[in-house]
């Protein structure tokens, strides 16, 4: 599961082309089963959870699998125009007054991850190092490569980020359909909107991704289309809507990449890590629905929003949620965003705190 592959077993001659194209091809195929069975058994996000459940079992399996180019790229910025047709004026005051309970909420996730990371050291076997880079919730590959940088271990990290993202991503949107309630967001489309004005609207958010990424912005394959798509929406020179083929589209290629991440010989190498790294999303998931049920009563929020405001997993995968069940997803993705920003520029801050403490609890530096 770490971010490099493994090495492949040549089943044509190397170089041939059918031999790059037969692991995407599978792979897509595979997901699309997973998604069309996970439909048909009314599974919450099901063309997103049906391909990650069955690329996941069949790279454990041991199958050559591959994600379709550029294919979560794309699945992000189509979420990312869906939220920016929605970010109204109205919408966009309404999370301004959420900031205060942002800035705590923020803090209070990493406060919860840091805390892991004392929980999955004994528990995996793993050194100081490798425990908080693994639960620090921020970009599973920027995490593992400041593990290495730090000598931690890399795949080890990469090992638990997977787990959490995948187990939250599987698990999240059942509670949030089991114990909340479908929002009222209107998902009508606009009148006069055409289904081909999708192509420009995108083509604007792709290139407002590639100005993000100098920049080191978190997710810009989110953020860039739906800041850019907000700007169109206010111009509006014409009318566009994102149907519903394209977020299935978007929830197949993100499914895709997230279960081919999964690989059976970093899970054979590190069973402890494994074991940890399920127990800490476990509980990561609970401390995210007592964080949401806390932060509704305060703020007067659906829990349905809160819970997916606080979940540590991918920023896409809980906004896409959250506009497939028709909530807020403005107001999820200002919550995700900013979790995630403070994180990444915090990190080095919280590792210097987490070794003071850690010097504290066990007598010996990190």
């Amino acid at each position: 599961m770490s971010d490099a592959t493994p090495p492949a077993r040549p089943a044509w001659p190397a170089g041939a082309p059918t031999a790059d194209l037969v692991p995407i091809a599978l792979a897509l195929a595979l997901g699309l089963v997973g998604g069309a069975i996970a439909w048909r058994l009314r599974v919450p996000l099901a063309w997103m959870i049906g391909p990650l459940v069955v690329t996941a079992a069949a790279s454990l399996a041991g199958w050559r699998l591959a994600p379709v180019p550029m294919g979560r790229e794309l699945g992000q910025a189509v979420v990312g125009v869906a939220i920016g047709l929605r970010m109204t004026p109205a919408v966009l005051t309404r999370v301004a007054e959420l900031t205060p309970a942002i800035a705590v909420a923020t803090v209070g996730v990493i406060a919860t991850t840091t805390a892991a990371a004392f929980l999955l050291r004994p528990l995996g076997r793993v050194d100081p190092r490798t425990a908080f880079f693994a639960t620090a919730a921020a970009g599973m590959a920027d995490m593992a490569l400041v593990a290495r940088r730090h000598g931690g271990d890399a795949d080890a990290v990469a090992t638990v980020h997977a787990i959490r993202v995948a187990g939250i991503v599987l698990v999240v949107p059942i509670l949030v359909v089991a114990f909340g309630s479908g929002g009222e967001v209107d998902d009508t489309p606009p009148v006069g909107a055409h289904p081909l004005a999708l192509f420009p609207v995108l083509a604007l958010a792709v290139g407002c991704a590639y100005a993000l990424k100098p920049l080191g912005f978190p997710n810009p394959w989110l953020v860039g289309p739906m800041l850019g798509t907000a700007v169109f929406a206010a111009i509006d020179p014409f009318k566009a809507a994102v149907p519903w083929t394209a977020l299935v589209l978007a929830q197949l290629a993100i499914g895709i990449a997230l279960g081919t991440r999964f690989r059976r010989e970093s899970l054979a190498r590190l069973p402890r890590v494994v074991f940890a790294g399920t127990v800490v999303a476990a509980l990561l998931i609970v401390a995210s629905a007592a964080g949401g049920a806390v932060l509704s009563a305060a703020t007067g929020l659906p829990f349905a929003v809160s819970f997916l405001s606080l979940a540590p997993a991918g920023i896409t995968e809980m906004v896409l949620t959250a506009k497939i069940m028709r909530l807020d997803a403005t107001v999820v993705t200002a919550f995700q965003i900013v979790r995630i920003a403070l994180i990444a520029a915090t990190v080095m801050v919280m590792f210097r705190i987490y070794g003071w403490i850690a010097r504290k609890v066990h007598g010996s530096p990190i």
